[in-house]
């Protein structure tokens, strides 16, 4: 098959990438050009900014696709853009949405396609909800081949995927860890939460691609497994070899102190709330798919990867000055109230 990608060197789209040229299909990329080091040997890359419509028009005059997918639309006039780019170019359309988009505060803990989408605490969120709902008007009255992809917390080998983290990275939380420092967990840090390989979401979204079950539905794709965040804290110890001294920390507070950060978002939009996602209409559309990397598996891999790769070790002191606040005005109070 011929297959567009726009983006395809992030977390989620490099191994979808890497996979497709495994598989033999003639993979196109549109991209700015900028991580070439992450390409796949085979691809075929537009170098151009897909904001530049009319540049990017002019690069794909008389290509036809099976699939095109936007890996970097996050609001509707980007997906605007592409529908006068690929309308009538493209058996299918795959946006890339956001698990987040379901309904907080929650009203139950077990998530499907069904779970309503409201969230009034991330914009992030709010956008992709906005973006999906002008998708699915377009498959209603113009038949676009639309499919919806809700991805939740999905890593690789480059970045440890952690609940809080500051504007550079999660260096600086494995960092404190290596150097025998507290570390903040949201809440008592026993929420549900469920981390994804991006190997194993490849092979899920490599099932949808032309798949006419999948044309004009939502489909969330993650593993089976379910943590606590106090598991995943604790196997990202384990993978360093070091003891786990965790800073238990009211996600509310977390948020009205690390607006920087866009906690309110990131927790109370996100991460605060457990989760345990159903993943049945998936294995109905991808027959013998199961996610197969656990975590305390994958964690290991990253963290060796990003201990031999210096480049991903970006220190980050106004994070770490931030954690170091947040922890000592946490035990001030406490100390006035014990002793």
């Amino acid at each position: 098959m011929k297959i567009l990608l726009i983006g395809g060197t992030g977390t989620i789209s490099a191994a979808i990438s890497k996979l497709l040229i495994e598989q033999g299909h003639e993979l196109w990329l549109v991209n700015r050009g900028r991580r070439n080091d992450t390409l796949p040997e085979g691809a075929h890359c537009i170098v151009a900014d897909v904001n530049d419509e009319d540049m990017v028009a002019e690069l794909i005059h008389g290509m036809q696709f099976d699939c095109v997918t936007d890996f970097i639309a996050f609001t509707p006039n980007h997906l605007e853009r592409d529908y006068r780019l690929f309308n009538g170019k493209t058996r299918q359309f795959i946006f890339i949405s956001s698990a987040s988009a379901y309904r907080k505060p929650s009203s139950g803990y077990r998530v499907s396609e069904d779970t309503p989408l409201a969230n009034p605490f991330w914009q992030y969120s709010r956008d992709k909800i906005a973006c999906e709902d002008y998708l699915v008007k377009l498959y209603r009255e113009t038949g676009f081949p639309v499919t919806v992809v809700r991805p939740s917390h999905t890593y690789d080998e480059r970045k440890v995927p952690t609940g809080v983290h500051g504007a550079k990275g999660s260096w600086a939380v494995v960092k404190r860890i290596i150097d025998g420092k507290p570390v903040i967990i949201q809440g008592d840090g026993t929420s549900l939460w469920t981390m994804t390989h991006n190997s194993d979401f490849a092979r899920a979204f490599a099932g949808l691609i032309c798949n006419t079950h999948a044309i004009g539905e939502a489909v969330q794709i993650t593993s089976d497994e379910t943590l606590t965040w106090n598991q995943i804290y604790q196997y990202i110890a384990d993978s360093v070899g070091k003891q786990l001294k965790a800073a238990h920390i009211s996600s509310d507070f977390l948020a009205a102190a690390g607006e920087k950060y866009d906690l309110r978002g990131g927790l109370l939009g996100d991460k605060a709330v457990s989760v345990v996602f159903d993943n049945s209409k998936l294995k109905r559309l991808v027959p013998g798919f199961t996610a197969t990397k656990r975590f305390c598996e994958g964690i290991r891999e990253t963290v060796a990867y990003i201990l031999n790769n210096p480049e991903y070790q970006t220190e980050d002191a106004e994070f770490d000055e931030w954690c170091d606040a947040v922890i000592d005005a946490q035990n001030k109070a406490l100390n006035k109230f014990l002793y």
